[in-house]
C-alpha cells in the first residue's frame, strides 16, 4: 500500500478520536481506514492504535510516530500546494518599501504598465526613507539604493546610479568653486540624514584613495529632493544620486563640483525575503523591473 496513505489514515484517526469520523473526513470506507492503519503497523511491526470499544487512542509509540508523520503530511500538502501557486497567475496584494525620491522618479511613472500586464495584482507602495525589516512590517519586498546592510534577504541588482557633488551656480559665485577635495571643508554640505555613517561623505580622490570629508551646512535632512531643492536655493553643496539632480542639472540649475573626481556608483536593487521558494506576485514584479531598467543609463538613472 501507499506509504503516505497510510500515514495519513492514521493521523486522521488519531485527529478524529476514531475509525468512523476518520473514514467520513477522507471519504472512504471505515474498513478501507482499518486495513491502512493495520497494514502501517505491519510494516513498521509495532503496535500504534490503542483500540477499545469506547475509544481510540494512540499508543506512546504511535504518539511519536503521530507527530512526524503529520510533519510528513503537511510538507507533502504544502509541497502539492507549491506546485500549484508556481503555475497560477500572479495575484494578490503586493506591499513594496521605496525610497521616496527613488519611488516618486522611477516607480511612480512605469507602475500602470505593470498592473495592465498583470491585472489581478494590486500594488500598496510606501515610500519612506528608512530601512524597513520586510518581514515583521509585513512588506514582500523593497527596491534599495546603495550598499545593502542586511545580508540575510534575498538581492537581484535592477541598475547603477552614480552620484556626484553639485551647487548652484549662485552659491558658488558667492563662496567659490572648490578645487580639491580638501577645499570642501570650507565650504556649507547639505547631508542626508539617515546614512548610516552620519554627516560624513565618502569620496574617492583621482589617485584611487578613499577620503572621509566632514563638514557642517545649514541643512541636514532626510529626504534627497529636499537636499536637491535647498542646493538649487543656493543653500550648499549636495552629494546626490543621478536619478535626482539629472534633470536640474540639464536645465543649469545645478553645476557639478569637483567633476574631475571618479565617478561613484552606487547598485540598486530589489530585496526580499529569504526562502526556496518566491511567491508569483513577487517574482513577477522583479523581473518586470530587471527588464525596465536594462536600458538605463547609469548617469540618469
Amino acid at each position: 500500500m501507499d506509504r503516505l496513505t497510510e500515514m495519513e489514515a492514521f493521523a486522521t484517526v488519531v485527529d478524529q478520536g476514531g475509525f468512523t469520523d476518520a473514514a467520513k473526513k477522507m471519504g472512504i470506507s471505515k474498513s478501507a481506514v482499518s486495513k491502512h492503519v493495520s497494514s502501517l503497523e505491519a510494516r513498521l511491526g509495532a503496535r500504534l492504535l490503542n483500540r477499545t470499544t469506547r475509544r481510540v487512542s494512540p499508543t506512546e509509540i504511535g504518539l511519536a510516530y503521530y507527530d512526524r508523520a503529520r510533519r510528513v503530511l503537511n510538507d507533502a500538502g504544502e509541497a502539492d500546494a507549491l506546485v500549484s501557486a508556481m503555475q497560477s497567475e500572479p495575484s494578490g496584494l503586493l506591499r513594496i518599501s521605496v525610497a521616496t525620491d527613488f519611488g516618486v522618479n522611477h516607480l511612480s511613472p512605469i507602475l500602470s504598465r505593470f498592473l495592465h500586464q498583470f491585472p489581478e495584482i494590486q500594488i500598496n507602495m510606501v515610500l519612506n526613507n528608512r530601512y524597513v525589516e520586510l518581514i515583521s512590517e509585513g512588506f514582500d519586498l523593497a527596491v534599495r539604493v546603495g550598499d545593502l546592510e542586511d545580508s540575510t534577504l534575498r538581492a537581484r541588482k535592477l541598475t547603477d546610479t552614480t552620484k556626484r557633488m553639485i551647487a548652484s551656480p549662485n552659491y558658488l559665485q558667492r563662496y567659490g568653486t572648490p578645487r580639491r577635495i580638501d577645499d570642501l571643508s570650507d565650504h556649507k554640505l547639505l547631508h542626508y540624514s539617515n546614512q548610516a555613517s552620519g554627516n560624513v561623505w565618502k569620496v574617492t580622490a583621482p589617485s584611487g584613495e578613499k577620503r572621509q570629508v566632514r563638514t557642517a551646512g545649514w541643512l541636514t535632512v532626510n529626504d534627497g529632493q529636499s537636499l536637491l531643492n535647498a542646493a538649487q536655493s543656493g543653500l550648499g553643496i549636495a552629494y546626490l544620486p543621478s536619478f535626482l539632480y539629472a534633470d536640474a542639472l540639464d536645465r543649469g540649475k545645478v553645476v557639478e563640483v569637483l567633476p574631475e573626481l571618479p565617478m561613484e556608483s552606487m547598485g540598486i536593487y530589489a530585496v526580499y525575503p529569504p526562502g526556496r521558494f518566491t511567491q508569483p506576485k513577487v517574482r513577477a514584479f522583479i523581473d518586470f523591473l530587471v527588464r525596465e531598467f536594462a536600458e538605463v543609463d547609469p548617469k540618469t538613472a
